[in-house]
């Protein structure tokens, strides 16, 4: 979303894959770099796009949302985006069909169908990062610090779900912590994000529910990589026009449905 507000020509994107790929798609006529091409993510390459063809021609007239960590050619073979932020109002914004098909997140997938009475059918992705986090951590460490509220990430598992204080995007997280009274707080999702936590937040601790929750792929990107990808304008990713075109149409719809 910032990529495509910037008049900047040149987007370096510290992240992975799909995310430069969105960027790439909102933005065509910019140049968007992403310094190590070999940042990807693990639920994203759980589906291509033609095992959701496959698929759809199983449910047909059913529309497709699909997750935003998803690759450009997963987008274009679906109806709408959804971000973790949004993904309860994406659902509902399909009211006139009863059934939706929800890739690649399961998780995320089983926490959206709480607040619909549409039936979502889920593809069997996850986060790998998210779907380790067992319910048997989350009460070990909600024990060892009664006084924290537990913040849960969608991505996690049901019964993660179900112990939580709430259930919020990282953008929710950070304004749920900003704004709230609690000092404490045990936080259900990748660890990175409890930097910007405590920046944010110096009067208040936040305690990872795991520290083995550490997304690999997003802690690829160094500055030396930034600073090569500036000097040599490369790695570029671009994602092929008709493709773009058709993944376009998702996003924008998505970004038309208000997050959380």
């Amino acid at each position: 979303m910032e990529a495509s507000k910037t008049d900047a020509e040149v987007i370096v994107f510290c992240g992975v894959h799909f995310m430069a790929e969105t960027a790439s798609i909102l933005c065509p006529d910019k140049v968007v770099l992403l310094p190590v091409l070999s940042a990807g993510c693990p639920m994203a390459d759980m589906i291509t796009a033609e095992s959701l063809r496959e698929k759809k021609k199983e449910l047909p007239g059913v529309p497709v949302v699909s997750y935003v960590n998803s690759t450009a050619s997963v987008k274009a073979e679906s109806d709408i985006c959804c971000t973790s932020a949004n993904a309860i109002q994406v659902v509902r914004s399909l009211a006139d069909h009863d059934t939706v098909l929800m890739t690649p997140d399961k998780n995320l997938a089983r926490y959206a169908q709480r607040y619909t009475d549409q039936r979502i059918i889920y593809w069997e992705g996850f986060c790998p990062y998210h779907d380790a986090l067992t319910a048997e951590q989350v009460r070990r460490v909600k024990k060892a610090h009664p006084h924290a509220q537990f913040l849960a990430h969608p991505e996690c598992r049901p019964e993660v779900i179900d112990l939580a204080d709430a259930v919020k995007s990282t953008s929710g997280m950070l304004e749920y912590a900003r704004k709230s009274s609690d000092k404490e707080f045990i936080i259900g999702t990748e660890v990175g994000i409890i930097h910007t936590l405590m920046v944010q937040n110096p009067d208040k601790t936040f305690i990872p529910a795991d520290e083995s929750m550490v997304c690999i792929d997003m802690k690829k990107i160094r500055l030396p990589h930034i600073v090569n990808s500036l000097l040599s304008l490369s790695p570029v990713v671009k994602v092929e026009e008709q493709t773009g075109i058709k993944a376009k149409r998702a996003v924008d719809r998505m970004l038309k449905v208000p997050r959380d």
